[in-house]
């Protein structure tokens, strides 16, 4: 993976929410809070967040106006304001009332059962130790002193309403007004046996709202997941953490669920209380670190973030690590979401799962979604990507990162939201129905994960709850040296159940195929990148990152077990040793393997192309450039990768690292595409090369597509390319000598690997039958007439599936176009041999015929 620039500045949203609760003028603090649609809150939240004080006021009268306007009289008048004396009218309501209200009252004054003898009562008002933990944000235990509670004499309410003007405590036909104890605090002793269900009336200066008291509900997480959690365990964590919208004891609203074991307190702030959390705090659960709240009537399409009170008493506005959506960046809020997404899959899922990945044809198609077709949402990318991957015959498309990150110029590495796919192309559902399409049309689809680091911006994930909490906490285990990054805590049980069950995640939710790990190498050495006295070693005096290496064999292993028919693919550049061998499996260095199905194979990628770089005429030079890669092709299962890395700062686009004339460019790509599909291993190409695009790739604008416009004088020279990746992929496909036995030895075998004056490659592949395909590549810019080659014998005749020289993909037309019968002449060490034009540049593909 190349360096990548950081991600983006200061968070608007944090910084707008302190203005607000610092800011805002006495009479904005009576404002309404209210429950409005999901659109309409996320509108009003933006502009309660970026407005002056008095913009603010506005937006929020216009908010809650249309609720205020739906109140009736009786509500209207429940809003005027009431003598000072509001003690007396809690403890006996009916006073004020009509006779059901006297009923009523009568009832409510009866003595509480349980309460003392002496008819001794408890001050219903929270001390003051209290008042200040909840003001200050620091309670770990909120629902303690809120709500309704049990005391000497009844039962007392204790609500904080922030900016409310009174509190009405509903329970059936009761209605009891609070008294106000100041700072948005209200409280009341009703003379009652036991706490009853209840809601509250909250009226405030424009409107009036009937709403369920979030401090009544037991907590929604039951022990099994905090044991999980707390120890490291809990493969689908996405459905503990997070905010959930869900009905809790037949009341619906969200969970709101963090990490933050490092916290004094955490809140809850967003579009639903105009992002002051004041009177939303959420409570500890235990030792797990995990805070939590269930609030009524918030729902999906809600904005949100919690604001974490760190050991110093100080503020910070952080995204939810496991929000499932967010708003579109640059913005930084998460979002509530619930999937209505229905499946047609079933038939991918239940076949994909018929042969190992190593085993089975893999071709694929590298996509950045968001350059592809520059503008396109995932839904408009689902009527289009589909039919183009499947018209040209790859197997797989693989996604660059689609998981929410905050700089588009990092092309997605450096991820934000690790549980979100990005919003600026969709929500979650649109992304899903996208990897639906591409299921359908018979497409796997691969994604980018990457687990080795994430950026320092201070909405996200650093220092989250003001301590290192998924970063190392020795800043030179913590810093990437690359990328100006974080790197993970893979010790912690915590964070490395973050990253497994993330893994888990996008396979089962989003129905993903596999996920290719990105920077691999960076993870597994602890002095990568790292000069002399930067690094430590490990426990055994080594340079390996032993924490990392449990992370990634307990991911492989975790991802295989839950999800059938998944490939997990490594982006490892060094000469780990088992990074695809299973995990139980030990190696000489000592190590199980990382348990990867695949790895790319790197090397391959850079001696190849380092040799079709050189004019023709030196290429005898480094002959060996392109045959050293079968002295180690069996060590792992490989894929042989012309990705994003190579076309990009620099580097130049594939047909451009070619020498020669425009036609001698082409000519070569041709030819070093139709090598790279015979030669062991699965294939990758990114978007662009296969239409022989001249300019590096810009995530800015994309491929050239209009290189293909029949306007443009040379489009058939690009056509011809594509034409031929095409028909790559079709021969590739049915051929099963080509893939069938890509990791074992017995389908390989050199005809001649030594030509080196000649330009000169060939070589079988062999299905488990026995049954050949023979490739041969002449790298040399002159046509070799009556070319010698060894075959077996007992093989009667050859024909030509594939020529890149064919006229059609804009060759020259050199052909064999007849069977090609062996000759008794032992040739290369075998019985027979052939002779075959060899056309200039070109690579050629014979079958039995």
């Amino acid at each position: 993976m190349t360096p990548r620039s950081t991600s983006s500045g200061p968070d608007p949203k944090k910084t707008t929410a302190k203005k607000a609760a610092a800011q805002k003028p006495a009479a904005e603090k009576k404002t309404a809070e209210t429950k409005t649609p999901s659109k309409k809150t996320a509108k009003t939240a933006k502009t309660a967040r970026t407005a002056t004080p008095a913009a603010k006021k506005a937006a929020t009268k216009k908010a809650v106006t249309k609720k205020a306007a739906a109140k009736t009289a009786v509500a209207k008048t429940a809003v005027a304001k009431k003598p000072a004396a509001k003690t007396a009218v809690a403890k006996k309501p009916a006073a004020k009332k009509g006779a059901t209200k006297k009923a009523v009252a009568q009832r409510a004054v009866a003595p509480a059962a349980g309460a003392p003898a002496d008819g001794a009562t408890a001050s219903p008002a929270l001390d003051t130790a209290d008042r200040e933990r909840l003001l200050a944000g620091t309670h770990h235990d909120p629902h303690s002193v809120l709500g309704a509670h049990r005391v000497p004499g009844g039962v007392a309410f204790r609500v904080l309403r922030p900016y409310a003007r009174e509190v009405t405590v509903l329970c059936g036909d009761l209605r009891v007004e609070l008294h106000d104890d100041g700072d948005g605090f209200f409280s009341g002793l009703l003379p009652l046996p036991e706490a009853p269900p209840h809601r509250l009336r909250v009226a405030y200066q424009e409107t009036v709202q009937e709403v369920e008291d979030p401090y009544r509900f037991l907590p929604t997480l039951g022990d099994l997941d905090l044991h999980l959690i707390g120890e490291g365990r809990h493969e689908q964590l996405w459905q503990a953490l997070g905010a959930h919208p869900m009905t809790h004891d037949s009341v619906a609203g969200t969970r709101f669920t963090v990490w933050a074991p490092n916290a004094r307190g955490v809140r809850v702030a967003g579009g639903f209380n105009f992002w002051d959390g004041t009177g939303h705090p959420m409570r500890s659960l235990g030792a797990t670190g995990v805070w939590e709240l269930f609030l009524p009537g918030v729902g999906a399409g809600e904005l949100y973030k919690f604001e974490i009170t760190r050991a110093d008493g100080s503020r910070t506005f952080r995204a939810d690590p496991l929000a499932r959506a967010t708003e579109v960046p640059p913005a930084t809020s998460s979002v509530v979401h619930a999937s209505h997404h229905t499946w047609g899959d079933e038939e991918w899922l239940a076949r994909r799962a018929e042969a190992p990945a190593h085993e089975a044809p893999m071709s694929v198609y590298e996509v950045h979604l968001a350059s592809w077709r520059p503008g396109l949402t995932y839904r408009e990318l689902a009527e289009q990507l589909p039919a183009y991957v499947a018209d040209l015959g790859f197997t797989h498309v693989e996604l660059m990162p689609v998981a929410e990150h905050p700089f588009g110029g990092s092309w997605g590495y450096q991820v934000t939201g690790f549980y979100a796919p990005t919003a600026r192309l969709g929500d979650p559902d649109d992304f899903k129905y996208l990897v639906d399409r591409l299921h359908q049309a018979g497409i796997g689809v691969l994604m980018d994960w990457v687990p080795a680091h994430f950026p320092r911006d201070d909405w996200a994930l650093a220092e989250f709850d003001g301590r290192p909490l998924y970063e190392h906490s020795d800043p030179l285990r913590a810093a990437h040296p690359d990328w100006g990054t974080l790197e993970f805590d893979f010790g912690r049980r915590e964070v490395r159940n973050f990253l497994v069950a993330n893994a888990v995640y996008w396979c089962e939710e989003f129905h993903i195929d596999g996920l290719r790990v990105d920077a691999v190498a960076s993870m597994l050495y602890l002095d990568y990148s790292r000069e002399p006295g930067q690094w430590t070693p490990n426990e055994h005096g080594g340079r390996e990152n032993l924490d990392a290496v449990a992370f990634l064999q307990e991911m492989n292993a975790t991802v295989y077990r839950r999800v059938p028919g998944v490939v997990t693919v490594a982006e490892e550049s060094t000469a780990w040793d088992g990074v695809t061998r299973a995990t139980h499996h030990k190696g000489p260095s000592g190590f199980g393997g990382l348990g990867f199905g695949l790895k790319w194979n790197m090397g391959w990628m850079h001696d190849s192309l380092q040799y079709m770089s050189h004019e023709p005429v030196h290429r005898r030079y480094h002959h060996g450039e392109m045959t050293f890669s079968m002295v180690y092709a069996y060590s792992e299962n490989y894929v042989l990768p012309i990705s994003h890395d190579e076309v990009v700062h620099g580097k130049r686009s594939l047909v451009s690292k070619m020498p020669g004339d425009w036609w001698q460019q082409r000519a070569n790509e041709r030819a070093y595409l139709a090598f790279m599909w015979a030669h062991p291993g699965k294939q990758l190409l990114f978007m662009g090369q296969e239409f022989a695009q001249g300019a590096e790739w810009s995530e800015a604008h994309g491929p050239d597509w209009w290189l293909l416009d029949p306007e443009y004088g040379a489009a058939a020279d690009h056509r011809g390319v594509r034409d031929l990746v095409r028909d790559l992929n079709a021969v590739y496909r049915s051929t099963p000598a080509l893939w069938r036995l890509d990791t074992h030895p017995s389908g390989f075998g050199w005809v001649v690997g030594d030509a080196a004056e000649d330009n000169v490659l060939a070589f079988l592949r062999l299905d488990t039958d026995g049954t050949p395909l023979l490739a041969v590549s002449n790298f040399a810019p002159v046509v070799r007439n009556d070319y010698r080659l060894g075959v077996p014998d007992e093989i009667p005749a050859w024909h030509e599936v594939l020529n890149t020289d064919a006229a059609r993909y804009g060759g020259g037309d050199v052909t064999n176009p007849d069977p090609v019968k062996p000759e008794p002449q032992g040739w290369h060490g075998r019985p027979a041999s052939i002779r075959l034009t060899l056309p200039p540049l070109a690579t050629v593909w014979l079958r039995p015929a």
